[in-house]
Order: C-alpha cells, then sequence, then structure tokens
C-alpha cells in the first residue's frame, strides 16, 4: 500500500509540473496562430482567450502513467503491472474511448463540429465503456430497482455517460467552474478507490487532478492582456467528461464475483460528486421544454448565469457553487450509511430546487427594482 500511495503522489505531482510546462507551450502557438475563444454576447470573458488548454490533458495524464510503470518495471516493482493486469480491458477501451473524444474535442475546437456528429461519437465511446464491462447492473434500491439485467443496464450506462460528458460540457461557462467542480470529483474518487485499494483507478483520478490544478492556475488567475490565460476548450471538457463518467460508472458498478465490491453506499459516492453538474442540466433542459426552445441551443440559464444575474463577481460564483458541491458530496456521505438512497436523492432534488426558486424569485425582485 505504501508503494502505491508514494506512487500516486508522484503521479500528480508530475502531471502538475507537465501541465504547467505544457499550457505556456500552448499559449505561445494560440497566439501565433490566433487561435482564440472570441467574445460574444453569451460569453462572460471582453478580450480574445486561447482555448486549447484541454489539449494538455490526455498526454500529459498518458505520459505520466506510461513513465511511472515503466520506471517500477525497471526498478523491479510489479505492483503497477499487477494493478493493471486484471483491468486491461476496462482500461484499454476507456484509453480508446478517451482518444476519440479528445480529437473530436479537438476539432470542434479548431475548426467546429456539428452537435449530431459530437453525441454520435460520445454514444460510441459510451459503448466501448459498456463493451469492456464498465457498465451499471445494480441500482441498490433506488427507484425500488436493485439488480439490473443487460438490457436495461447496457443503454442506461450509455446514457449515464453521455450525460456525464454533456453536463461537464455545459456548465464551463466561466473561468474554474468546469475544471474546479471537476477537480472536486477527481480528489473525492481518488480518496475512495485508493480506500478500496482499486489503485489504477486512483491514480488516473489524481493524474487528471493534477492536470486540472495547472491548468486553473492560468484558467482564474491569468492574464489575457498579458498572453497568459487560457480555457479548456471542448477538447479539456470532453476529455474530462469522459474520465469522469468512466470513474462514476466504475465505482457503481459491481461484478458479484467479490473483485469489484459495490454497495448502496458506493452507488451514492459514485453519483454524488457531479450532482451540481447533471442537476444543473436537467434544469436548463426543463427549462427549455416548458418555453418551447430546442433542447440543444445555447443560453443564459444556467445556475453560473443565474448568479451573475444575482449580482455575484465571477470569482464568488464560482467559489460559490464549489462550495455549494462540497456540501452535497459531504452531506451525502455522511448520510447514506443510515439514511434510503431515495430519500438522499428526494432531500437532493428538493433541496436544489428550493434553492433555485429562491434564486430566481430573487433575480426577479432586483431586475424589477432596477426597471422602476
Amino acid at each position: 500500500m505504501a508503494f502505491w500511495n508514494w506512487n500516486i503522489l508522484l503521479a500528480f505531482v508530475i502531471s502538475v509540473v507537465f501541465t504547467g510546462v505544457l499550457i505556456p507551450q500552448i499559449l505561445l502557438v494560440s497566439f501565433r496562430k490566433k487561435l482564440f475563444d472570441q467574445p460574444d454576447a453569451r460569453k462572460i470573458h471582453h478580450s480574445a482567450v486561447p482555448r486549447l488548454g484541454g489539449i494538455a490533458f490526455m498526454p500529459v495524464a498518458l505520459f505520466t502513467i506510461a513513465f511511472l510503470l515503466g520506471v517500477s518495471v525497471l526498478l523491479g516493482h510489479g505492483e503497477m503491472v499487477d494493478g493493471l493486469r486484471g483491468e486491461v480491458l476496462e482500461f484499454s477501451f476507456a484509453l480508446c474511448a478517451l482518444i476519440l473524444l479528445y480529437l473530436v474535442g479537438m476539432a470542434d475546437d479548431l475548426i467546429g463540429v456539428q452537435y449530431r456528429a459530437k453525441f454520435a461519437v460520445q454514444i460510441l465511446c459510451a459503448v466501448l465503456l459498456v463493451t469492456s464491462g464498465v457498465w451499471i447492473n445494480n441500482l441498490y434500491g433506488l427507484f425500488g430497482i436493485h439488480e439490473l439485467p443487460r438490457a436495461v443496464g447496457w443503454p442506461l450506462t450509455v446514457f449515464v455517460v453521455v450525460f456525464v460528458i454533456n453536463a461537464v460540457n455545459l456548465i464551463d461557462g466561466i473561468d474554474g467552474l468546469a475544471s474546479g467542480l471537476s477537480g472536486v470529483a477527481l480528489f473525492f474518487y481518488g480518496v475512495v478507490f485508493i480506500g478500496m485499494g482499486r489503485y489504477m483507478y486512483a491514480m488516473l483520478a489524481f493524474v487528471t487532478l493534477g492536470a486540472l490544478v495547472s491548468f486553473f492556475y492560468y484558467n482564474v488567475f491569468g492574464n489575457a492582456e498579458k498572453h497568459k490565460k487560457i480555457f479548456m476548450g471542448d477538447t479539456g471538457s470532453l476529455t474530462i467528461g469522459i474520465i469522469l463518467s468512466f470513474l462514476c460508472v466504475s465505482l457503481a458498478r459491481s461484478d458479484g464475483a467479490g473483485q469489484v465490491r459495490a454497495t448502496a453506499e458506493t452507488f451514492v459516492w459514485a453519483f454524488v460528486p457531479l450532482i451540481v453538474p447533471c442537476f444543473d442540466v436537467v434544469r436548463v433542459v426543463l427549462h427549455r421544454a416548458r418555453n418551447h426552445k430546442q433542447l440543444f441551443m445555447p443560453d443564459m440559464n444556467h445556475i453560473h448565469h443565474k448568479l451573475l444575474r444575482a449580482g455575484m463577481p465571477q470569482r464568488r460564483v464560482m467559489l460559490t457553487i464549489l462550495s455549494t458541491s462540497v456540501v452535497f458530496v459531504v452531506g451525502n456521505v455522511l448520510l447514506c450509511p443510515t439514511v434510503n438512497v431515495n430519500i438522499l436523492l428526494l432531500a437532493d432534488v428538493l433541496l436544489w430546487t428550493v434553492a433555485n426558486i429562491w434564486l430566481t424569485k430573487y433575480i426577479n425582485k432586483r431586475e424589477s427594482a432596477k426597471d422602476a
């Protein structure tokens, strides 16, 4: 266990440093080739900012894991090889899905890709995960359902994977929000997987977290006028989305043979770090449907847009939403051993709904006072 703890820590540090070295080079190329995210009516920023920060994520993660795997073999430590051996199929297909979405995201950032094509690739990536055995086969009493047959579990997993990918993509609306929320989830997943002895999953979580730490610095604290600010773009959000969905479903599933042990608690742990982006997508889609708007057309009704309309500065909006995510995680983790999973879900939905109703009323009252 000490071997794994030190290697996971080393992986995190290498990822932070490597990403910190790569991002300035990406910024340099972006400004030379004029690869910017231009401001428009929907966007918060007011100057041209490169949107290719996510290009660093996948190479950093793969380099770090491959490098440590090679070093461990050279030094005569077989623990990493042994840890990966039982999960070769899952990680191989997850890598295929990661590469596909990485390429699609890069194409979208550079030349644009139609949303139908992106959906098709996302579905293909979800099918790859399901084919590798990473699928939800038990709901542990949620809605009164326990074990799921493949005919139900497979399409449900495809839906969950595509949903999570798009939730991460859509929440990426202000500085530090998508990377911050993803960082909270990755840290939580990493700690849980270490506790379960599933160290390769923990390493993937902390390697990705390391990449996000360096990106977060340039995204939040970088100065656009000095060419130090960068966005993750679709390359980053799609890459992080597939990694989070892989970790989420891997934590939620059980093989029934004792090799992968899941319970109602781990099922809650799998999804609670993603509550904020997922609940926000559901609310936005319902709002668009109620107002007879196209479901996939962008608007200004996400939670960060609402908090900005409420008068909060951008940095405070980011911190408020991240704090909300942490509260949901801590609250659900503390309550899930003693509270039924259905009651927990109902409480989460009610809390989110009441908070949004209050926020909407506050915004309407504030805007009415301005017009008066």
